[in-house]
């Protein structure tokens, strides 16, 4: 796929998001868990052969952390196999990836514990001494 072709697919998913993407993003967005940036559907490109690119897009990525969060509606029932093989290709590239079942939400502050105990950095890290926007 070309970059641009990328680019729409970024802009459509962004304006479809979830009610459950909405929930998540209001509380780790502009930094407000533990100074950490999280991008949302931000493509992360595995693999490239001349212009086409190959690519993933998930629900939020933080950079700094390598860390992506995918939230699994009941759709994820149907396609394990296909979030396993993604999963092997993140992990390959040193991304790590937290699965949070939709009904996980109902329990917000255990699934942002659970995202918070998978960063690998310090919380004193230079890159996280920006201050949260408001």
């Amino acid at each position: 796929m070309k970059y641009h072709e990328i680019k729409d697919i970024k802009r459509k998913l962004r304006s479809n998001t979830t009610p459950s993407e909405k929930l998540l993003w209001k509380h780790i967005r502009n930094r407000k868990l533990r100074g950490r940036k999280f991008l949302r559907q931000h493509a992360i490109i595995y693999d490239s052969f001349q212009d086409e690119y190959f690519f993933f897009v998930p629900d939020f990525y933080c950079i700094a952390e390598k860390l992506v969060i995918e939230l699994d509606g009941k759709i994820h029932d149907f396609t394990k196999a296909k979030d396993t093989d993604r999963d092997a290709i993140l992990s390959d590239k040193d991304i790590r990836v937290v699965r949070i079942k939709n009904e996980e939400l109902l329990d917000l502050t255990t699934v942002l514990d659970k995202i918070i105990s998978s960063f690998r950095l310090d919380d004193d890290s230079p890159v996280f001494k920006r201050k949260p926007l408001k």
